[in-house]
């Protein structure tokens, strides 16, 4: 797909433009959507069936339970909740960041939902506008096909009902890929003002920051510019870099404020026994495993850990956009190396979108009706997983 509008228009032909191409991607990434959408509600069926068998409401394991509890709390209380455990950790409700509770708050107040449900609608209608970033990123890079095959491939992903529940997965993903849609179209406004709410969303928005600034140093390096004059790009370049990390460093500064200290935040993540520390404690757990009964999960860890590691490696070597390199690189490395919930790494991975162009672009290779049967194979697989998850005692 070709590049919208120059980088260096002026900014009304810039507005005009992109106001006139909004509806043609749009329709374009129609087809794309409505294969998504269709693993989306295969996966709530799926759930919905199996939760009437347990005698159990699908509305309530997609909008209340564990981390949507907490934030439909803050959407209706304010932060300021703390949980002592028998273990001696404190969960406190400020390791939540507030984007989703605002919404969910602003949302029950406009409408007649309450915030649990105002949480689903804002991750549901999240999701189309990730899926949307995400075809719109394919379909740029590859075309329309490996566009479709790459929406329909994080559909049907094994954690895939995350993106239905009331978790911030979806919204944060979907900033995140359209942020990284407006690097690889030279807006730097908007891909600063996207990464701002990245950052207010959840701590990965650091991944989002990171692409932004990385991409703009590397366009700025004076190798690269020394023969041109400065111009109104390189402007708002640095405006799009002021403007990446306001959302995530004010949140933080905020807790170190409310809980006077500069390390407040982190404070708040060791109380939740998480936070990061290169991997350490993630390697104790492999090996844990590895060294007991459990070996065989612990092979298949490793294994897991090794392919995500090697289809990474395949979009460096096929050279994919410096963007999407450095924004998938930060996920990946932020979920391997954070200690806790180790349970939760697949999710945690979640908006790692860019690793899946590899396998996105062999199975546009394929003929419609095989790449539709493979599609089709796995989005059960998942709905079937998904719905065996959250029926379960722990939280995704």
């Amino acid at each position: 797909m070709t590049e919208l509008v120059r980088a260096d228009a002026p900014a009304g032909k810039h507005d005009e433009r992109a106001s006139r191409a909004v509806p043609t991607m749009l329709r374009r990434a129609a087809p794309a959507l409505l294969a998504y959408t269709g693993t989306r509600l295969l996966g709530v069926v799926v759930l919905a069936i199996w939760a009437a068998v347990a005698g159990k409401s699908w509305h309530t394991l997609l909008s209340a339970r564990w981390d949507s509890l907490w934030y439909s709390r803050i959407a209706e209380q304010g932060y300021g909740y703390t949980l002592r455990l028998p273990d001696g950790s404190i969960h406190s409700d400020l390791a939540f960041f507030p984007l989703l509770p605002w919404l969910e708050r602003l949302i029950s107040a406009l409408t007649p939902l309450d915030a649990a449900a105002a949480g689903l609608a804002v991750s549901w209608v999240a999701s189309l506008f990730a899926a949307w970033g995400i075809f719109a990123i394919g379909d740029r890079l590859r075309g329309r096909r490996v566009g479709t095959a790459l929406v329909v491939l994080w559909g049907v992903l094994p954690v895939g009902i995350v993106q239905s529940m009331a978790y911030s997965e979806s919204l944060f993903t979907a900033l995140a890929a359209w942020a990284v849609y407006a690097l690889l179209t030279g807006r730097w406004v908007w891909a600063g003002s996207l990464a701002a709410l990245a950052g207010l969303t959840r701590p990965v928005g650091a991944a989002v920051i990171a692409a932004v600034w990385i991409t703009a140093a590397v366009a700025l390096l004076p190798a690269g510019r020394r023969h041109r004059a400065w111009r109104p790009e390189h402007r708002r370049m640095l405006l799009g870099m002021t403007l990446a990390p306001l959302g995530w460093l004010g949140y933080v500064a905020w807790v170190g404020v409310r809980t006077g200290s500069v390390t407040g935040y982190f404070d708040v993540q060791n109380g939740w026994r998480n936070g990061f520390d290169g991997g350490v404690a993630f390697a104790r757990f492999a090996g844990g495993l590895l060294a007991g009964p459990g070996f065989p999960a612990g092979l298949g860890l490793l294994g897991g850990v090794a392919l995500l590691i090697w289809v990474f490696l395949r979009c460096v070597r096929r050279r994919e956009p410096l963007p999407l390199l450095v924004y998938a690189g930060v996920v990946l490395t932020l979920a391997l190396t954070a200690k806790g919930y180790f349970g939760s790494k697949p999710r945690l991975l979640l908006p790692a979108f860019p690793i899946l162009l590899p396998v996105a672009a062999a199975l546009a290779r394929l003929r419609t009706a095989r790449a539709v049967l493979v599609l089709g194979s796995v989005g059960l697989a998942s709905a079937a997983y998904g719905a065996f998850w959250l029926n379960g005692s722990g939280p995704p």
